[in-house]
This record gives structure tokens, sequence and C-alpha cells, in this order.
């Protein structure tokens, strides 16, 4: 699972970096907002753990901006502001959890383990996608009755990011910035060949065409 952590503060940075390495997570480190928004924009993350009072660009903004691309990664701050309306405006600009400095590893851990059952991010996993198809995480691969097929990296990502937002219409701009590098975005042609192949696999029913916004996966 990749997580990027802002945090401006280079111990704590560290300190948390090591804390979420020791649990097996990928981490990308940042010390302030632009770096951290350039991160999101090339990478797909699973979580972000954002600071508020960093330089350049402030985490409730930058989250703010986020969501404003439909980037819908899963958000915890992590922050010292610990009044009622510095929460209030953290869950507006679009965080899914708040976490009040100082705070033990212990919680830290719990709500990440949270986010993940929420969003079902444990790709050590095999999750059930109907009575007779599964997806398996840890192969990329999934299997029905008839056996395993086995997805490359690039259909592994598209996949599963249907998977972490079934029956929801996302639209082919969403899903280019969330699994592609801001650099490599696809053509219309290149994900509607991604679709066709789930299809094929799934049946067509599993991924209904929306007419002008997108897919929906059921």
């Amino acid at each position: 699972m990749k997580i990027l952590l802002l945090e401006d503060d280079e111990i704590l940075n560290e300190i948390i970096e090591g804390f979420l390495q020791s649990k097996g997570y990928e981490v990308f480190t940042s010390y302030d907002g632009e770096e951290a928004q350039d991160l999101i924009a090339q990478h797909s993350f699973d979580v972000l753990l954002l600071d508020v009072n960093v330089p350049l660009i402030n985490g409730f903004e930058l989250l703010k901006n986020t969501r404003a691309q439909n980037i819908n990664t899963p958000a915890i701050f992590l922050t010292s502001l610990d009044d009622t309306k510095s929460m209030k405006d953290g869950f507006l600009s679009g965080c899914d959890d708040y976490i009040k400095k100082p705070f033990e590893f212990d919680e830290l851990d719990l709500r990440i383990e949270n986010i993940k059952r929420l969003y079902k991010l444990d790709t050590k996993s095999i999750t059930n996608i109907s009575l007779h198809v599964k997806y398996d995480f840890s192969k990329s691969a999934i299997i029905k009755d008839d056996g395993e097929h086995i997805l490359s990296k690039k259909e592994s990502k598209v996949f599963e990011y249907f998977l972490k937002n079934r029956n929801r219409t996302i639209s082919s701009y969403e899903l280019s910035i969330n699994v592609w590098a801001y650099d490599e975005s696809p053509s219309d042609s290149t994900i509607r060949t991604y679709i066709k192949n789930f299809r094929k696999i799934l049946g067509d029913a599993c991924i209904t065409t929306v007419k002008g916004v997108g897919y929906r996966f059921n």
C-alpha cells in the first residue's frame, strides 16, 4: 500500500516514515504543500497523511485542491490544531479522519486500519466480487470457477481503482489522474480497451457505460 506523508518537521517526518515502513507500507515523504501536490499529481496513492501548518500550501488548501481535481484518495490530517473550528475546516476540506498531535503510533495504526477497512485497501487479502468471482490483490488475479485470470500491472491498477469505487460512476479523467502519472495520460480508446478486456473476463454487465459521464463497476 502506497502512502504520502506531508510533515515539515524533519525529525517527526523520519520517525513517522520509519513506523509506516515497519508496517510494510511504501512511503513517499514531503516537507511542503507544493512538493506534496506534485507527488499527488505524479503517483496514485492509497492514503494521504497530511500536516496542516506546512510551507507554501497548507494542508487544508492542498486537500481542497486535490478534491477539486476529483482525486478521492482517503486523507487523514495529523495536526497540532486541536480546536473545534480547525477540525471542522479539516473535514470540510475533504478529509476522512483527523488526528491531533501529539498522538500514539497505535492510534495512527488504528486509524489507517479503519481507512483500509472502509475503502477495502488491504492488498494482502482476497476480495469477493460476486458469489463465484474473487480478486486476489497479492497476485493481481481475477479468480473464477474456470481458473485465474492474471492482470498486467496497469490492468490491475485500473481494475483495483474500480473495485475501490464500486457502484460509483468514474469519468475517464478521474481514472487517468488516479492511475496514470501526470505525463502519461491515456487516450479514451486506451481506457475503452481496458474496459473491454474486463468485460471479456467478467461479462458485459460488470461495467456499465454511462454515456457522456464515464463507467460504473457493478
